[in-house]
Order: C-alpha cells, then sequence, then structure tokens
C-alpha cells in the first residue's frame, strides 16, 4: 500500500513539472488535446506575432526574424526554399529619400505533369504588418505593439501549413506551387510587384494566383474575391459539389486590397481568400486570443482542395475583369450572378445548387454511347437567364464528350422560369455557370449524377 501511494505521488509530481514546463514554454492545457494541424497553427501564429518582432514593420529587424522562421519551417517540411535564410532583399525608396529594406521567402513544390509542371500556381500571404507605434500616456512615452496575430500571422501560418500538405501529396499535382511570404505588402504591395517584374523569370507561365490574408476571425465569414473571374468562380463553384468543411462566400465586392491586386496588373487570374476585416484590424489588441483556430484548420482543408483544383485543371484560366464572356454577352448588358443585389432565384432559392438537384439530375439522361465507352467528367455549362427569368445561350465552357455536352445542353435549356436577379431595384439579363457531373460507379455499371 505504502509502495503504491509513494507511485502515485511520483506520477502526479511528473506530471506537476510537466505541466509547469508548458506552462513556462507558452502552451497552455488546452493546447495538450489540440490536433497536430490545430497544434502547428497555433505554434506559427504564436511565433510570428511575438512581442520580439515588433509588429513585422517592412524593413524591419521584426521581418526579418519572421522571414527566416518562414523558410526553416518550409525546409523543416521539405519543401524546395528558393530564397536565401533570411529571405529575397529589395530595396524601396521612401518619402524622406532613405532605402528601406524588405525581403520576400520563395518556395517551391514540383508538379507531376510534364506538360504542365513549367506553369505555375501561387499561394502568397502578407509577411509584414505595421510594427511600433510610440504614444504619450501621462506624459510619459508609451510604444504600442501591432502583434498582427491575424494580420496576418494568420495567413502565414495557413500557408505554412499547406505547403506541407502539398509537398506530401505532391504527385497529385499536375502543375508546380509556389509558396510566397511577400515582405513590404503594406508598402504598395511593394513584394509581390518586385516578385513579379525583378525576381521571378517565369511569370507568364503563372497560371493562377492564391493570396492568404487575414484568415483568423472565423465568426466575421470566409470569403472569395476573384474580381468576378468568370474560370475562377466555376472552379469554386465545383467545390461546393464536394464535401468541404467550410465553403467561402464567392463576393464581388474586394474586401481589402492586398497582394492579388499585382497579379491582377498583370492579368493573371487570383483568388483572394478571407474571413475580412474584424474590430482589432490594425490595433494592438490583434493578438492570439482573438485567434479561432478551428475554423483556420476547416479552412485550411478548403484552400488545400481549392489549389489541387487549380493545379490539376487541363485547360487553364483565362483573365477578365468581369464574369462577362464573348459572343452575345455584351458587357453593358449582362452582369455576374455575384454582382447581383438580388440574385437570380429557381424554386425560390437562390443557391444554384437546388437548380442542379430540382432540375438538372431530374431529368438529365447518362448518354447510351458514353456509358458503353465509360465515359464520366465534369461539363461546365453557362448560360444567360434573362430579364424575364428564361433560360437562354446555353453552351459549353469545358466540356467532356459531344455525347455528355448535348445532354447537359440540353437539359439546362429546357428549365423553366427563374425569378430574374436584380442590380439597384432594375431587373438585369445575369450570366450564370453551373458544373454538371456525369459519373459511373464502375465501367458498364449504373450511371449516377451529381452530389452523393
Amino acid at each position: 500500500m505504502v509502495l503504491k501511494k509513494f507511485i502515485a505521488a511520483f506520477v502526479m509530481l511528473s506530471m506537476t513539472f510537466a505541466a509547469s514546463a508548458q506552462f513556462r514554454e507558452g502552451v497552455s492545457y488546452e493546447d495538450v488535446y489540440d490536433g497536430e494541424t490545430v497544434s502547428a497553427l497555433k505554434s506559427h501564429v504564436r511565433e510570428l506575432s511575438a512581442a520580439h518582432l515588433e509588429g513585422r514593420k517592412a524593413g524591419s529587424e521584426g521581418e526579418r526574424i519572421a522571414a527566416e522562421y518562414v523558410a526553416q519551417v518550409l525546409e523543416g517540411y521539405g519543401v524546395d526554399v528558393l530564397s536565401p535564410a533570411s529571405g529575397e532583399t529589395f530595396g524601396i525608396r521612401t518619402a524622406s529619400g532613405d532605402t528601406l529594406i524588405s525581403r520576400n521567402v520563395v518556395a517551391y513544390v514540383s508538379g507531376y505533369d510534364k506538360n504542365l509542371r513549367d506553369h505555375y500556381i501561387v499561394v502568397g500571404a502578407r509577411l509584414d504588418n505595421k510594427g511600433t507605434m510610440t504614444m504619450t500616456v501621462d506624459g510619459r512615452p508609451v510604444e504600442k505593439i501591432f502583434y498582427g496575430a491575424n494580420g496576418n500571422a494568420s495567413g502565414l501560418s495557413v500557408m505554412l501549413e499547406l505547403a506541407r500538405m502539398v509537398q506530401t501529396n505532391s504527385m497529385m499535382f499536375r502543375r508546380s506551387v509556389l509558396f510566397v511570404a511577400f515582405g513590404a505588402s503594406l508598402e504598395t504591395f511593394a513584394g509581390s510587384w518586385y516578385f513579379l517584374n525583378r525576381s521571378f523569370k517565369d511569370a507568364d507561365k503563372i497560371d493562377a494566383m492564391v493570396n492568404l490574408d487575414m484568415l483568423g476571425t472565423g465568426s466575421d465569414g470566409f470569403y472569395a474575391y476573384t474580381a468576378s473571374n468568370a474560370d475562377l468562380n466555376a472552379l469554386l463553384r465545383t467545390l461546393t459539389g464536394d464535401l468541404q468543411p467550410i465553403l467561402p462566400e464567392i463576393t464581388a465586392a474586394e474586401i481589402y486590397p492586398s497582394d492579388h491586386r499585382a497579379f491582377y496588373d498583370r492579368e493573371i487570374p487570383a483568388i483572394h481568400l478571407t474571413t475580412g476585416r474584424y474590430h482589432e484590424h490594425n490595433t494592438e489588441r490583434d493578438t492570439q486570443s482573438i485567434i479561432d483556430y478551428e475554423n483556420m484548420e476547416r479552412e485550411l482543408e478548403y484552400i488545400y482542395n481549392c489549389v489541387l483544383a487549380l493545379a490539376g485543371d487541363r485547360n487553364g484560366f483565362s483573365f477578365r475583369p468581369s464574369e462577362v464572356q464573348s459572343g452575345n454577352k455584351e458587357a453593358a448588358d449582362v452582369f455576374s450572378y455575384n454582382d447581383c443585389d438580388q440574385k437570380p432565384m429557381f424554386l425560390n432559392s437562390t443557391d444554384p445548387r437546388i437548380f442542379l438537384e430540382k432540375w438538372v439530375y431530374q431529368y438529365l439522361k447518362y448518354p447510351e454511347a458514353a456509358l458503353l465507352e465509360g465515359i464520366q467528367g465534369r461539363v461546365m455549362v453557362d448560360f444567360i437567364i434573362e430579364k424575364d427569368g428564361k433560360v437562354t445561350d446555353v453552351k459549353v465552357v469545358k466540356g467532356v464528350s459531344p455525347e455528355l455536352d448535348a445532354e447537359a445542353v440540353k437539359v439546362v435549356s429546357a428549365s423553366p422560369k427563374w425569378k430574374p436577379g436584380r442590380l439597384a431595384g432594375e431587373k438585369v439579363r445575369v450570366s450564370m455557370t453551373i458544373p454538371v457531373e456525369f459519373r459511373l460507379e464502375k465501367k458498364g455499371s449504373k450511371s449516377s449524377f451529381g452530389i452523393k
């Protein structure tokens, strides 16, 4: 009995010492029960928003330390880092005539497709923040640190874990993926401009960009801004047909400017993913305490699926500032689905999936020829909802086979009237693109459509 009591006391004492050590290292009891991904995200945010980085102002020692941390983590994950250990430096001439030295961190995972591996998807995240500010309080100077836990240690942390996932599953990615932590983003997006115009020599082979900026406050929403690019919006809508832990709201209004703008200037399609503005934005209260790590983990899974889809697309993406396409769609006459104040409705729902589930997949027939040949895939169908609700100008923008393409067009063309979309209170013609799925369980077996 005495021996049992001694052992129990020893175990309790060991646990106490372990817990004490964890608290000394800044780890709470909650951290002990976190999953691997959440633990990693917490660790990254903790390091990148630490007080000794003093807000990571562009050109500061804190920005350099942050760049070194990002490079070390990427190397530890087996990702090829192309820039020096403390980042690739570049100079910015300030208003005072001085030169500010900032830096980018660039890393790379090669794609497997010999025809597409020399084309790139760029995943970027802002490295810098506002730094510090000295204020006078009660006659004494007080320094305030803009820690930037959400802006943008959160986006950097998601990028780091995304790089780990892409590296682990690199044989699934047709295109190569570049990961870039952009310095001096708050200085007119200087880092992204330098990367595109001075540093990366194959910028013309960048097929799309994904920008991760402020992803840590899930209660404020999750948004995808594409500048209403038709190809990117169509791809994002295809992801809604898969089982996702979270879905962003595709918005036609830019949440706030970030490094995606430099890619727009080079006419490279880009998606800006963010949880949006928040009360602590650009204040000293932007600390680890406001971060929703579980939601960040869900966002990470969605972003991984998004980048995988971008890297695997066979046809690539064209740059257009609106979802309007050539042909019968004139820019002054046809508006994007996401540009509408009141979106078109099918069966009193603005969700395109209702149209697919209640109409398209109810009447779609698997063509016999395609069934016998084992042909399946996703047909992207574009159409216009007129001011009177009729569906017109139905055509395939990305097809699978003549048989599947024709069947998809036939069923969409036979659609009942919609409730038309409105902009500024007026009915407008609206462009939509939907994915029509044709699936086979196995060759020669029964066919199926849509979401299971």
